[in-house]
């Protein structure tokens, strides 16, 4: 098995202008197929709260739903570099509470680095963690845990000026200790500046091509979601309604007989099973259960 890719490879791949991809993964069997498949980085996105959990948004999830996902996701795919989101009100209340709690994702859920929703203002919390020795990334553009803040989910820095203070906020994070820098649901072109202007990789997700790596959640990778798609969501696969199938197949054998088979199902020898009838047809139900 390849060793666990570093951010000092991360950074080469920036250097050299190599692309790469990252996927979501909430638990350790989707996380297996991901490390298996080559994903260099998987993020364990607080997005498990409206994607696995059925919750509306991401902002009901904790800390401790973190920790737990985080350790699936670990166990699952032991040699691969894990991101783990901190989630709302984790960071927000002091410096301190942000170490603490970017500290029990890294010791009690297995991960490699955090990443953190905004900007100028959480630059302070992103120095705390990297002193403290905790990898981080960065995040800009549509930021999910304050969405109702930004007017819902809509492209952001789609004019002039808030697109410089995007730039001039991506800057920032690089220079508070950001390794990496999720660009999301903003122009293609912003994407792009901030790409050509960074040292650090841009991660993108609706932020067009020219950025250094792609993220996905991975349910809507293979066609599983709630029935809204992004517009810039690609699905690779059907998954749902294959699914259907899969279970509309099962249920039909079952009504029909067909299933269990021979194949499926554990046979007694027939030695014990000559015993077993002769006892029974001597041994009334009450005799069975006194004994």
């Amino acid at each position: 098995m390849k060793a666990r890719t570093s951010i000092c490879e991360f950074a080469r791949w920036k250097a050299g202008g190599e692309r790469f991809v990252c996927l979501t993964a909430y638990d350790a069997p989707t996380a297996r197929i991901l490390e298996s498949s080559g994903v260099p980085m998987i993020l364990v996105g607080d997005s498990v709260g409206n994607v696995v959990l059925g919750h509306a948004d991401t902002v009901p999830v904790t800390v401790d739903v973190m920790v737990h996902h985080t350790a699936a996701v670990r166990r699952g795919a032991p040699h691969s570099f894990v991101v783990a989101d901190m989630p709302f009100g984790s960071f927000q209340v002091s410096e301190e509470e942000a170490v603490r709690n970017a500290v029990r994702l890294v010791q009690e859920g297995g991960a490699d680095a955090v990443k953190l929703e905004g900007g100028r203002e959480r630059c302070a919390a992103i120095e705390r963690i990297v002193a403290a020795g905790i990898p981080v990334v960065g995040h800009l553009g549509l930021t999910p845990q304050n969405a109702t803040q930004l007017g819902g989910y809509r492209v952001q820095a789609a004019d002039a000026a808030s697109a410089i203070r995007l730039i001039r906020e991506a800057a920032l994070l690089e220079a508070a200790g950001a390794f990496a820098i999720v660009l999301e649901c903003i122009p293609e072109q912003v994407a792009a500046l901030v790409t050509e202007r960074s040292t650090v990789p841009t991660i993108g997700i609706g932020a067009g091509s020219g950025v250094d790596a792609q993220v996905l959640v991975f349910h809507d990778l293979i066609g599983i979601s709630s029935g809204y798609s992004p517009r810039f969501v690609r699905s690779y696969l059907d998954a749902e309604e294959r699914l259907r199938e899969a279970v509309g197949r099962f249920r039909e054998d079952v009504s029909t007989g067909s299933f269990p088979g021979d194949g499926e199902s554990f046979s007694m020898a027939d030695e014990a099973l000559a015993v077993l009838r002769q006892a029974m047809t001597t041994t009334s139900t009450e005799e069975v259960l006194k004994q």
